[in-house]
């Protein structure tokens, strides 16, 4: 039996299998404008390994979710970004994930989300913020991030990412280096999720998933502001899918 777990995100969509207990496919495939679209993709895909309805279990996840027709059941991503980053990490933990339209923080307690807090009234502080400026700057999110490493002095006070931007593009007018600039939108997305810990109690062993989570300055950058260790995994993007497909295993 297959355990497919889909989690279609705002702007990347990740899809884990498992055969039996064990990992048997993944893939990371761009949302696009279209989720109804990206998951007709994933279908086809399923059927090419296959996977068929008959033979797996199928749960969705994410922004998208009500967007596969074929799926058995649909599950927040919070649930399910709970339960895949305890697989990867075997014990309990306060996940952060800074994902493409939210920023969530994520108690796990005896394998089980116990509290979250999330930043959703605006897109600073998360992927797509991260995204927006850099390509403002002309730089792909991981060239921005090496950049923001040789950088510093500088900070983006604007709360709104429309502010941001203008205030950005004001910095590049007024001569400012790229890499300075990019330092500062690393401060300012590390600095939210700093904020958002800090409203949230729970425990400070930190494990971050979602697309970032490989990313080695976003990481040092936490740790600094943190205070304290910040645990990754080359799987952490997949948290959510994982979760929605050991769900799956659940389903009769």
């Amino acid at each position: 039996m297959y355990y497919v777990g889909i989690d279609i995100g705002s702007t990347a969509t990740k899809l884990w299998v498992f055969k039996g207990d064990q990992p048997f496919h993944k893939e990371v495939y761009p949302t696009g404008w279209s989720s109804v679209k990206v998951a007709a993709e994933i279908k086809q895909e399923l059927e090419k390994l296959g996977i068929t309805k008959e033979n797996s279990r199928i749960v969705a996840t994410g922004y998208g979710r009500v967007s596969v027709p074929y799926a058995d059941k649909t599950l927040t991503e919070i649930t399910c970004h709970g339960k895949g980053a305890h697989y990867l990490l075997e014990k309990d933990c306060t996940v952060i994930d800074i994902g493409g339209q939210d920023t969530k923080i994520i108690t796990v307690t005896k394998g089980k989300v116990s509290d979250f807090t999330m930043n959703d009234k605006c897109a600073a502080g998360t992927g797509r913020f991260l995204e927006l400026m850099a390509n403002t700057l002309g730089f792909e999110i991981d060239e921005l991030c090496s950049r923001a490493a040789k950088g510093g002095g500088t900070s983006i006070s604007s709360m709104c990412t429309v502010f941001a931007e203008s205030e950005v593009i004001s910095m590049i007018g007024s001569g400012k280096s790229r890499e300075d600039i990019a330092f500062g939108v690393v401060e300012s997305i590390t600095s939210k999720v700093k904020s958002l810990i800090q409203k949230h109690a729970g425990p400070t062993n930190y494990f971050l998933t979602g697309g970032l989570s490989s990313n080695e300055h976003i990481v040092k950058k936490l740790e600094e502001k943190l205070g304290a260790v910040v645990l990754t995994s080359g799987f952490g993007r997949y948290a959510g899918a994982i979760g929605a497909a050991l769900f799956a295993k659940d389903l009769q």
